[in-house]
């Protein structure tokens, strides 16, 4: 049974970081591109950044680009968003999302606010 369980979302001032986790289980994790999503209130849920199997070529949406990183451990089955410099309107659940599939985590949430 796939599982992918987010993580590290909570409440930050502008200007913060966080990182956020999600742990790939029931699957060959090494073998799939993953990615994370994000659904801002009352808004639809849009792609935020993808990673291929190896941590190559990662592409990102322009929106976070040059202050969200993702990367992968494949020892650990684990993929990661390291969000930096946040703003106001990065405000939104984040999810994961085993690329091509309808496999998603339950989300976490992230909040940036003063």
């Amino acid at each position: 049974q796939v599982q992918l369980v987010e993580s590290g979302g909570g409440l930050v001032q502008p200007g913060g970081s966080l990182r956020l986790s999600c742990a790939a289980s029931g699957f060959a994790f090494r073998t799939y591109t993953m990615s994370w999503y994000r659904q801002p209130p009352r808004k639809e849920r849009e792609l935020v950044a993808t990673i291929s199997t190896t941590g190559g070529t990662p592409w990102y949406a322009s929106a976070v680009k040059d202050r969200f990183t993702i990367s992968r451990d494949n020892t650990k089955n684990t993929v990661y968003l390291q969000m930096n410099s946040l703003k106001p309107e990065d405000t939104a659940v984040y999810y994961c999302r085993r690329w091509g599939t309808n496999d998603w985590g339950q989300g976490t949430q992230v909040t940036v606010s003063s």
